[in-house]
This record gives C-alpha cells, structure tokens and sequence, in this order.
C-alpha cells in the first residue's frame, strides 16, 4: 500500500523536500527507504512495526540479516538496502575519525561507538585504536559477557595496541541495561587498563560506556 489516501504535504517524500529531513519522523524517513508496504499495511505502519520490532533507530542499525529476515515485509531486497545504509553510516563516521585527531570531535567519537554498540543485547568491550596524533587507526570488539577484570584481560589488550601499533586507545563498552552510568567495577577496571598500557607507552586516553540513551565518558567525569 503507499500514501495516496495522504494530502501531498503529508507524504514523507514531499514533506522532506519542502521542509527538509529533520521534520521527519524516523518512521517517515524509515518509510521513504521501503517506499512500499504490504496488503492492509501501508508503507509508514511497516516502517513503524519494523522499528518497535528492533528496539528503535539504534537497534534497527545494529540489526544483522538474520534480524531483518524476521520480520514481515522485508524480503531480500529491503534487508539489503537497511544494512547497507547501516554500514555506510559507520563508515561515514569512522571516516571523520581517520581524517582528524578525535579530540577534536568527542561527540562524533560517542556517535560512532553508540552506532557499534547501543542495541547489543549482552555486554562487548571494544577498543578504538589511534596513532600518534589520535586519528583512528581501527575499531575492534576484544571481549564478550560479563565486563569485568575477569573477562577483560590487560595482556591482550597490550597485545592488540601493539600490533596495531597504536600509541593510544579510547576503549568502550555497553550496558545491555540502557543505563550508561559507570559502576565501580568499571572505574576498577579502567584504572588497571590504564597501568597496564602505560608499561608499553601507550596512553588510555578515554574509557566510554554506551547505554541506549547516551554515553558517558570517564575523561568528561574526570574519572581518568
């Protein structure tokens, strides 16, 4: 079904060219990228139910082929073209990050890591690795489950900044929970990360805990 029964200027096509992409609804921007629904449910109720279906915008991003093919209404085609907008999004800011220190760009930097690791549904530590003048050299997911100093081991850690040869690391993980406030476990955890890489002349320059609603960094906190 498409919008015909809508007036013009409440069709999301029309309304982003008149007034522009920020007056839409993510449904409405989701239903211009799916342009048909199906029998009896018209193309912005099935941008809806896709995006209830994962969790939102951060969770439709995050969501893998397997994920979409689920869902009723996505053939082949339509998966295929939300998960290359998906990855073109995080090349697009991985991108920013390569060309310019990340200092310079700390919203940018929770951008990319809240896009990797918003919607993951258990805990992943993550490690973006930065040459000497903090440009991005790449971004690795190092450990899964429970974060903590027992699944989070300091060697490896080393052992990856090295042979990337990386002169320092922001590190990251998320709280399946949403909540992206730091326990004392992850204040723990960072304070050895920090020693730890310190032994090679390596710096820990950030630790960012991703929740679903935002990110909070310990350099912000001043915790590092």
């Amino acid at each position: 079904m498409a919008l015909d029964h809508l007036p013009p200027d409440a069709r999301p096509r029309e309304k982003l060219l008149q007034r522009g992409p920020a007056a839409l609804s993510d449904a409405e921007l989701l239903a211009l990228l799916l342009r048909t629904g199906l029998s009896g449910c018209d193309v912005l109720q099935l941008a809806q139910r896709l995006l209830d279906a994962c969790g939102g915008v951060a969770g439709l991003l995050h969501a893998d082929a397997a994920q979409l093919g689920r869902i009723k209404g996505l053939g082949p085609a339509k998966s295929a073209e939300l998960l290359a907008v998906a990855e073109l999004a995080r090349r697009a800011l991985a991108a920013g990050l390569k060309e310019a220190p990340v200092f310079t760009a700390p919203q940018a930097v929770k951008d990319y890591l809240a896009l990797q690791l918003a919607a993951r549904e258990q805990e992943v530590f993550a490690a973006l690795f930065l040459d000497s003048q903090h440009r991005l050299l790449g971004f690795e997911e190092l450990f899964h489950g429970s974060i903590g100093q027992t699944s989070v081991h300091p060697r490896e850690l080393v052992k990856r900044a090295l042979a990337r040869n990386a002169a320092a690391l922001i590190v990251a993980h998320n709280h399946p929970s949403g909540v992206a406030e730091p326990s004392r476990a992850d204040e723990t955890l960072t304070a050895t990360l920090k020693t730890a890489l310190a032994l090679v002349d390596v710096r820990l320059l950030d630790h960012v805990v991703v929740g679903r609603g935002g990110c909070v960094s310990f350099a912000e906190r001043g915790l590092l």
